[in-house]
């Protein structure tokens, strides 16, 4: 069995794993400079909707650590690419902040309030009842109800905060439709990762803090995974699951050693 350090691809998560929102976390310098140095192919995978790749490099270089944009890959990205296949040219209502917007309009579709093909829902800060009261309205007048990611939670610098899935379940609740989830753990995004690595599943890893979309996503596509407790699972937490990780670790530092 080929070791971790021996691995030719790293699929890597962010939240929780290289930072907490604008602090960056103990050993995700090291483990950056340790994928550069030794020629690996990596991708940072996240399933927060709200910035572009590029938004996401210049966070990363204002931290001390610089990438080409070309290592991002995020939910919104994924769920415009499997909208324009599904449904090129199409239209959406859109819940979610600019890295959604940007990712929607580059595939070619394009903002419908009135009779749109979509509403989709990622994170925001601009969340109103006008808004979700207007996506009921349209999936009920037959708008299909996407969701950038499954995540009810998501860390950030002062504890928790709901994500996507908490704040799509009123337009659920309300319209008796369940959203179609496009990030972690959805298979989809993974093949969609590892595509753009172009590396084979048995020289991969994923590395994620969350058992219930990073594990349980390298688990359904047979990667091999590593939990960091850095992020929002704990070792007492971990045990709840039906599934283990192949690897726990304190954080990512401690993969080149």
């Amino acid at each position: 069995m080929v070791s971790v350090k021996e691995k030719i691809g790293f699929i890597s998560d962010m939240d929780g794993v290289i930072y907490h929102g604008n602090r960056l976390l103990d050993g995700a310098r090291e483990f950056v400079h340790w994928l550069l140095e030794n020629d690996k192919r990596f991708l940072f995978l996240t399933n927060s909707s709200e910035r572009s790749p590029r938004e996401l490099q210049e966070k990363l270089k204002r931290m001390g650590i610089d990438v080409g944009e070309e290592h991002f890959y995020t939910s919104a990205l994924a769920t415009a690419s499997f909208l324009s296949k599904q449904c090129p040219g199409g239209s959406a209502f859109v819940i979610g902040e600019a890295g959604l917007l940007k990712a929607l309009y580059d595939v070619g579709f394009s903002m419908n309030d009135v009779n749109p093909d979509y509403v989709v829902v990622g994170e925001t800060r601009t969340y109103n009842f006008e808004r979700i009261e207007h996506a009921i309205h349209l999936v009920l007048n037959g708008a299909k109800l996407i969701g950038t990611n499954p995540d009810l939670t998501g860390p950030t610098e002062h504890g928790i905060a709901p994500a996507t899935r908490a704040l799509i379940a009123p337009i659920e609740l309300a319209t008796s439709r369940k959203a179609y989830f496009i990030g972690k753990p959805n298979p989809l995004m993974m093949r969609q990762a590892q595509k753009r690595l172009g590396c084979a599943t048995e020289e991969t890893v994923i590395i994620g803090d969350r058992m219930d979309t990073d594990i349980i996503a390298g688990i359904e596509s047979e990667i091999e995974t590593i939990l960091v407790l850095s992020g929002v699972t704990s070792e007492s937490s971990m045990k709840r699951f039906p599934y283990r990780p192949d690897h726990v670790l304190k954080d990512v530092g401690e993969i080149p050693s």
